[in-house]
């Protein structure tokens, strides 16, 4: 039956006989041609169904009139299958409105074209020398965002993404003779602290490192206007295969980039109304542009991205697999709760950040999105201390004491790092998310002795105290050590949910 479905593409949806039947939010004819204005360097769901989403809406509305080329740098198959696909993919957009679960679908057109940066990166750096390019996005995870020094100018393509953004932006400079007019904004997409700042940093670095010359250096500081961002909406990774089909059969057409997301969406870039109108897609009151988006950041990767981080280890060796079933689950959705709303949210110095945590619960709490917790730990170590870490720290200088609920967490990430989940996957066939900044936690596991009291709490307290990879000395937190060690024993002995219901004080099992 599914072979007997038209692949999406221009044609489908412009097609009359289609769109009559469609229960599908399609795009008008006039913004499937637009000129390409923006390069984004990632074809992953976030961006899909987050910054490709605010620009189709935009060119809906008439205000930015721009397309989008994609650049794939993982070798994932996305950048061919978007071409395949005309740039078109669906978006679900699916979750609580005024209490009512709703689910709607929408034809997200602002891509023109996917571009392979290693098959063909000679296509990407004619990118650069179109003057109708304006703006580039990004999402390349919180460690995409970083120096490398053994990166190259001449490689093809650099490795890194700020090598490959350094080499770009060279050849558009050289191309338009240093016009500074030819600058265009970047908006990087990463949740790290300063994004946009850390970025101009690491390129003005590289193209001293390359020997780019003073004219390149100058033209990047005069033309290349990178911005801080934050970004909130819960995009999952790939939709399970049966889901996607059940979709095909309701829309009536193939589409191998379905992509589901929450209502919610916040974009907050630092800048003023100048900033907002020369941005081109900033009039939507989701967008907010403020000289000082530090709060929005704070709240949001301390309260919704450290609230998953904390939660997932605890959700995982519970036997759990999506976020919602962690919020339905009796002990784990408890244990959510209580580290968020009595531990994260009093650490925090920002305005609402209460009722953004109940607003948040209450989107991990979406039926309609699957969010892997599996997917969540891509990169575990380095988001547990950009996202958690901070609130133990502060929790402690405020209240006191250490964290009871944020000390259960990190136990359990330290016992979901022991690799037997991971090996158990493998084992399956099925993908382990990446986190090589948890190397040296699980090369310390083979050195605990099976079962010796002892090793543990060694085990712990020195993880702890690994300043290098927290940014602090976790073991200076009064009562941190013990309560990780308390924690980790009851474990590792007896298992996920008989030491959460001790830590919860709801059984006497243990």
């Amino acid at each position: 039956m599914s072979a007997a479905r038209p692949r999406l593409s221009r044609e489908v949806v412009s097609s009359p006989a289609f769109a009559a039947d469609a229960d599908v939010d399609l795009p008008p004819s006039s913004i499937l041609a637009l000129p390409e204005t923006v390069v984004q360097f990632g074809t992953g769901a976030f961006l899909r169904g987050f910054a490709d989403y605010f620009i189709d809406d935009a060119n809906r509305r008439g205000a930015f009139g721009g397309s989008i080329v994609a650049v794939s740098s993982t070798g994932s198959s996305r950048d061919a299958v978007l071409n395949e696909q005309d740039g078109l993919f669906t978006l679900a957009i699916q979750g609580l409105d005024r209490g009512e679960a709703r689910r709607r679908y929408r034809v997200i057109s602002s891509i023109s074209r996917a571009l392979s940066a290693s098959d063909d990166w000679d296509a990407v750096l004619a990118l650069a020398r179109d003057p109708a390019l304006r703006v580039a996005i990004s999402n390349t995870t919180e460690v995409g965002i970083a120096l490398d020094d053994t990166d190259s100018f001449d490689a093809n393509p650099p490795r890194s993404f700020p090598g490959k953004l350094t080499r770009f932006l060279h050849e558009r400079a050289v191309h338009f003779d240093f016009d500074v007019a030819r600058g265009i904004i970047v908006l990087p997409c990463e949740l790290i602290e300063d994004n946009g700042t850390t970025l101009r940093t690491i390129v003005h670095q590289l193209a001293r490192k390359w020997r780019l010359g003073d004219r390149f250096g100058d033209w990047l500081t005069a033309a290349v206007d990178f911005r801080n961002t934050l970004v909130d909406r819960i995009v999952p990774g790939a939709l399970p295969r049966e889901e996607s089909r059940r979709i095909e059969r309701t829309l009536g057409y193939r589409d191998g980039m379905i992509t589901a997301c929450e209502s919610y969406a916040l974009f907050a870039i630092q800048g003023d109304e100048a900033f907002r109108a020369r941005l081109g897609f900033g009039d939507d009151a989701r967008i907010v542009v403020a000289p000082d988006i530090r709060p929005y950041r704070e709240r949001k990767v301390r309260v919704l991205n450290g609230g998953h981080t904390i939660a997932v280890p605890v959700a995982l060796l519970a036997g759990l697999e999506t976020v919602h079933e962690a919020t339905d689950d009796v002990l784990v959705g408890q244990f959510m709760r209580r580290a968020i709303l009595d531990e994260i949210v009093p650490s925090l110095d920002v305005p609402d950040a209460e009722p953004f945590a109940r607003d948040v619960l209450q989107r991990f709490a979406n039926p309609y999105i699957r969010h892997a917790l599996i997917d969540i730990t891509l990169h575990a170590t380095t988001k547990m201390r950009v996202r958690v870490v901070p609130s133990i720290v502060q929790y402690a200088q405020r209240i006191g004491q250490a964290p009871e609920s944020l000390a259960f967490g990190f136990a359990a990430y330290l016992a979901f790092m022991r690799g037997e989940i991971q090996v158990e996957r493998r084992a399956a066939g099925l993908p382990v998310p990446d986190d090589r900044e948890g190397d040296r936690i699980r090369e310390a596991w083979t050195r605990v002795e099976h079962g010796a009291e002892s090793a543990l709490r060694e085990f712990a307290r020195s993880v702890c105290a690994d300043s290098t990879m927290w940014g602090t000395d976790l073991s200076k937190v009064r009562g941190w050590c013990d309560l990780v060690s308390d924690n980790l024993l009851r474990i590792v002995e007896y298992g996920m949910r008989p030491a959460l219901e001790q830590h919860l004080g709801v059984s006497t099992s243990i």
